[in-house]
């Protein structure tokens, strides 16, 4: 096997324990994790993707996507944890 095969596996691994972890958690904290899993896991495959062999260069295009990628994960996660704060504050919950 090699490593960007291990790469893609791992991400295809990734991705199903964010779907696992979206689909039994209760909380939106760890819902919101769990969907940080999943794009992690989707930047994994898209990186092993780009993989032509050993003496090419990889391509640049999925490597663009995944940059793009992880400046939009931050900012989702940013906003998404700004709305479960005003969400537990207009319930009453205060724990988080």
């Amino acid at each position: 096997m090699t490593g960007g095969t291990i790469f893609a596996l791992a991400g295809v691994a990734l991705i199903g324990v964010g779907l696992y972890r979206l689909a039994v958690s209760a909380g939106m904290v760890r819902r919101l994790v769990a969907v940080n899993v999943m794009s992690a896991g989707v930047g994994s495959v898209l990186i092993a993707s780009a993989y032509r062999g050993p003496d090419l260069a990889p391509d640049a295009v999925p490597q663009a996507f995944v940059l793009t990628g992880i400046v939009v994960i931050v900012a989702m996660t940013a906003v998404g944890l700004v709305i479960v704060r005003r969400i537990d504050e207009a319930e009453g919950d205060g724990d988080g």
